[in-house]
């Protein structure tokens, strides 16, 4: 018999819930909200992440077949594919990314002396990785990538004390991770490694 609480509901715990009502406030993320609102949209994307779902069917289905411990979860009430699909399109992005580069903040200084295996490097760093993502060039036309299909090229800097991210773009499908180097990280005191995966870098004086 469980006596403790669920997993997920201690993970939430983490969330700064009055940061995030002053950032839902900012961009009016509530206005007209009925169904679903900002915290509720965060809840459910925050499950099917944990979780690892693949669709937001699978979010709700999910959430569906646990209705009964929701409450114990931090979860008010399921929603309806629809709905979800709608705060996902029509709620400002920027709410999220927000409270994502707060919590950030707060981390990195936690990790900021955690030893590489293998590495003597005091300084910090980074990791440039990237993943090609197919889009239909017909929804999106400004996505060209090779061979004439449609792609979208995301590109992460990850700190690697603590695999953190600290800085992301996208580029089009034909873009290449060099380019994107140039305008995530523009300091003079850098040295590079160039390896397959990922680009290693170190900055002085951080």
């Amino acid at each position: 018999m469980n006596l403790g609480r669920y997993v997920f509901a201690q993970v939430v715990d983490f969330v700064p819930r009055y940061l995030f009502n002053k950032i839902v406030s900012k961009y009016k993320g509530d206005f007209h909200a009925k169904e679903l609102n900002s915290y509720g949209q965060l809840l459910h994307l925050l499950f099917g992440q944990l979780t690892g779902c693949s669709s937001l069917h699978e979010i709700c289905l999910c959430l569906l077949a646990h209705s009964d411990i929701l409450y114990h979860l931090g979860i008010r009430k399921t929603v309806r594919i629809s709905s979800l699909a709608r705060a996902n399109e029509k709620r400002d992005y920027h709410i999220f990314e927000e409270l994502g580069l707060n919590l950030i903040q707060s981390v990195r200084p936690l990790y900021a002396k955690t030893a590489i295996t293998d590495v003597c490097v005091d300084n910090v760093l980074y990791a440039l990785d990237s993943t090609t993502i197919s889009t239909s060039i017909k929804l999106a036309a400004w996505a060209l990538g090779k061979y004439s299909e449609g792609a979208v090229k995301m590109h992460a800097l990850l700190d690697l004390r603590g695999s953190i991210l600290r800085k992301s773009t996208s580029l089009t499908g034909n873009g290449t991770t060099v380019t994107c180097w140039n305008s995530l990280l523009t300091s003079r005191e850098l040295f590079t490694q160039r390896t397959k995966p990922t680009l290693i870098s170190s900055r002085c004086g951080e």
